[in-house]
């Protein structure tokens, strides 16, 4: 449906069950009446009172405070109407089946379903394609005697924003026709124990749309741009200044953002422990100084404060094994430049710290601590802006790797119509897709096992009795927006 269609017909169910669709947590609702497959109806909520079950007999356990919360929403005088649908198939539900395993599959509780089966005889199950309106309809509430509802104001529609994209829409049906069993119950667990707290804590709303996504209820990343690189973006501008306080605060909030912790590392401090400008302790020991300047040379004090201050706070021992480093703006004259070298002590720019934390911030957790510990504690020493960038480059082109994956994958289930490929046919497909690098088979798959981690979300598994035997499924892109 490319252009828009009215429509002027909506379909009452109860408002948790609405709430579920738009989630995308079902993809079916329940009807008495048969319903033609591509008729179109708006979704009108109402208060649950036509469930046969009290509400914490009617809804699973995992839904319950979902559903208890969107019925206390439900107002005396107006309902809003907030999406439409689109039946793509209706089907008959009888005692015949194993509602068990439906209701795991859904919603509803097992005793619900059999108790409207019992009651009401005829009841079928409707297949739904949601899609957000472009805003909220509030209306009058109507005294209901029928499943449907008509519009005194018709409705436009378009399908510009599905709750699931086609290929997720389609392996939920497929799923659901088949009676599949979910595959990740615990983590529809661990969605729900969060629900509630991602209404007001933003780091769970970002944990509670990941798990959706990987489960397949949501088809759409909730891009939210990291605060963090509001500050992030003046680190290279106030290292190249006067202001000396400010940019030591920048560095120490910058290596929190990678990663390190440690005592030494408070960013509202006016200086680190002991005199040192940042020390972190964890995953390994880096200690350092910061040179902010507009235009002098950086003079031999700024490493041998380094080398006097971190050898009487922390010792000999620990400082000798502790990652040395100098954010500096200014060119080192020689004398600086020889103390550092000799010393092991890694000299960066400011702009150069700030692309690494701009990776972290836009490709979380893509700076690896222990490998940017390899290239730190390895020759070259003195200046290295060349050893870091290399890294740098090396994260960007790893990104850019699964990047490539998961477009291939994503093109080749397009191309086949198969809902999900294992590895053997995505080794072929890499092979002739002008693959970025070579990879063999192993490699490849463990690619694939790091892109459909729950963490990850951006591809979902199914495991098979070995590696080989394993399939895989597009959930979402990896955007790539690399300067």
């Amino acid at each position: 449906m490319n252009n828009s269609v009215v429509i002027n017909t909506a379909i009452c169910l109860p408002a948790p069950d609405i709430e579920a669709l738009i989630q995308g947590r079902v993809i079916v609702a329940m009807c008495k009446n048969y319903i033609v497959p591509e008729r179109q109806f708006a979704l009108y909520p109402s208060d649950g009172s036509i469930n046969i079950l009290p509400v914490d007999q009617y809804y699973q356990s995992n839904f319950l405070t979902t559903a208890k919360t969107t019925l206390a929403q439900v107002s005396a005088e107006t309902i809003s109407v907030r999406a439409w649908v689109r039946c793509e198939k209706c089907e008959p539900l009888d005692n015949t089946e194993s509602l068990s395993a439906l209701s795991r599959l859904t919603i509803w509780t097992t005793e619900a379903l059999q108790e409207i089966l019992t009651q009401r005889h005829n009841i079928f199950l409707l297949y739904l394609r949601v899609y957000h309106l472009p805003k909220v309809i509030t209306l009058s509430i109507k005294v209901v005697n029928s499943q449907f509802v008509y519009l005194a104001e018709p409705l436009t529609i378009s399908e510009v924003t599905p709750v699931l994209e086609d290929r997720t829409f389609a392996q939920r049906k497929h799923q659901l026709e088949n009676r599949q069993p979910p595959l990740h119950p615990e983590l529809e667990e661990l969605q729900s124990a969060i629900a509630q707290l991602s209404q007001t804590n933003s780091a769970a709303q970002k944990l509670d749309n990941d798990i959706k996504i990987f489960l397949g209820w949501n088809s759409r990343k909730l891009e939210t741009p990291d605060s963090d690189l509001v500050w992030i973006d003046k680190i290279a501008e106030v290292g190249n200044s006067s202001d000396g306080h400010t940019f030591e605060k920048f560095v120490r909030r910058g290596l929190l953002k990678l990663g390190f912790t440690g005592s030494g590392l408070n960013p509202d401090a006016t200086g680190g422990a002991g005199g040192m400008d940042f020390y972190a302790e964890q995953p390994y020991p880096i200690v350092g100084e910061c040179k902010a300047t507009k235009t002098e040379k950086v003079t031999d004090g700024t490493p041998a404060q380094l080398l006097k201050i971190g050898m009487n706070h922390l010792g000999k021992f620990q400082y000798e094994n502790s990652i040395k480093l100098i954010v500096a703006a200014g060119e080192l004259n020689f004398y600086a430049l020889r103390t550092a070298t000799e010393n092991q002590m890694n000299v960066i720019s400011p702009e150069t710290l700030q692309k690494l934390v701009e990776l972290q911030a836009h490709y979380k957790n893509s700076i690896n601590l222990l490998e940017l510990k390899e290239c730190l504690q390895q020759s070259p020493f003195g200046l290295v802006e060349d050893k870091v960038n290399s890294y740098i480059d090396k994260v960007e082109k790893s990104l850019n790797l699964r990047s490539h994956i998961l477009q291939l994958l994503k093109k080749h289930l397009e191309k086949t119509g198969d809902l999900n490929v294992g590895i053997d046919a995505l080794v072929v497909a890499y092979i002739y897709d002008s693959p970025p690098e070579t990879l063999k088979d192993k490699e490849l798959y463990e690619i694939l096992i790091e892109l459909s981690s729950p963490l990850t979300g951006y591809l979902g598994r199914i495991k098979g009795s070995d590696w080989k035997s394993d399939r895989f499924y597009f959930l979402r892109d990896l955007a790539i927006t690399l300067k």
